[in-house]
């Protein structure tokens, strides 16, 4: 059982650390304490306090995927995945910006070299953010493209130097990504939810803006990691569940070490039921084992080959481990009674922020598993 001494220690430090100790931050558990300072503040203004998005920057999660030759500082998938679970026990809204800060970045590895030159041209740190939703209107001209439309749910874009939106290329034509400057969109305020408030994932809105081809890439290349003609990425769906299932898994960690406070004896407080020392057993096991879930289909797409199954395989696990983190943190918030529900005590915010969270198409089950059950050519 964990230490509610040490649990409350942990709490005491996150509430009360200094933001000049913490400069520079090059320590994920500084970004952590951070996050979780500012944390109330950005569920208050629906985005990320600017020392957070600071913090996330100085860490390097931007980098990680940035060519070396560009200044990038990458790692491997389960090095950032334990990264940006760190972040979430602070956190979950910072944690979930700084995995798409990362993953974001990424995608733009798939650029052709004219266009990685342009957007990484002032250094490796450049904030990309992602318009998954294929959206808009393309229509190509001599160079390029005009690209008009709104875009929805984009994480993270109040700080964002650039954005790759997806959209129709041109009529019936397949869908590519294109990248656009943050002076060519606007920020339209539209992202007012229970869960996940400091994620800040409003829309942006382009009229009639050019981009030019080498700022373009086909969604099929990304999707299944054909990089200039080479399939040398790992797919989509090998990886894209551990970019919103990581931060759930720390924002789960989080809720299981205030929970544990409430386990010890204390002046003035009964002793915890035994039903509730038994639900909050088995939320931890759940965290752990979603945890190990997790850092499996992390570490398959380091070591590869990442095959067909692999990708399904992986797919499932970052689903089933969702879920089992949206178990976890039920347990935990239900078991604690009225006090949860304060606004007062952080383990609420856990709760709505796994919750919500856990409503992303990438980590629904259903579609998961009849992708894993489908045979060879089905």
């Amino acid at each position: 059982m964990n230490d509610p001494s040490q649990t409350s220690s942990f709490r005491e430090e996150i509430l009360s650390m200094s933001l000049l100790q913490l400069t520079p931050l090059k320590d994920i558990a500084a970004v952590a304490q951070v996050a979780a300072r500012h944390a109330s503040e950005g569920e208050l203004h629906r985005r990320l306090h600017p020392e957070v998005a600071r913090a996330l920057t100085e860490f390097g999660f931007a980098r990680r995927f940035v060519p070396e030759r560009f200044g990038g500082e990458p790692v491997s998938y389960a090095q950032l995945t334990a990264d940006v679970a760190v972040a979430g026990a602070g956190c979950a809204s910072a944690a979930w910006v700084a995995s798409l800060l990362a993953y974001s970045g990424r995608f733009a590895t798939f650029l052709p070299e004219r266009g990685q030159e342009e957007v990484w041209a002032g250094g490796p740190d450049v904030r990309f953010v992602a318009a998954m939703i294929p959206q808009g209107r393309a229509v190509r001209v001599d160079g390029g493209f005009r690209l008009s439309g709104t875009w929805h749910y984009v994480s993270g874009v109040d700080y964002a130097d650039w954005a790759l939106v997806l959209g129709p290329a041109a009529e019936n034509a397949p869908s590519r990504f294109m990248a656009v400057r943050r002076e060519d969109f606007t920020v339209e305020d539209t992202w007012h939810t229970l869960g996940m408030r400091g994620t800040g994932s409003h829309s942006i809105t382009l009229t009639d803006v050019f981009v030019p081809e080498h700022r373009t890439l086909p969604q099929a290349d990304l999707f299944a990691g054909n990089r200039g003609g080479v399939h040398g990425a790992p797919p989509l769906f090998a990886v894209n569940g551990l970019t919103f299932a990581a931060p759930l898994l720390g924002a789960a960690r989080g809720a299981a070490r205030l929970a544990a406070a409430t386990l010890g004896d204390a002046p003035g407080r009964p002793p915890a039921k035994e039903s509730y020392r038994i639900a909050y057993t088995r939320a931890t096991a759940e965290v752990d084992a979603a945890g190990l879930l997790l850092a499996r289909v992390a570490e398959s797409v380091d070591e590869g080959p990442v095959t067909p199954e692999l990708v399904a395989r992986s797919r499932r696990d970052a689903a089933y481990a969702t879920q089992l983190l949206v178990d976890a943190v039920d347990r935990l918030f239900e078991g604690n009674g009225v006090r949860s529900q304060a606004q007062s005590n952080p383990l609420q915010r856990f709760w709505r922020d796994v919750r919500g969270g856990a409503t992303h198409g990438v980590l629904q089950f259903e579609a998961a598993a009849l992708e894993f059950t489908k045979g060879p050519g089905g």
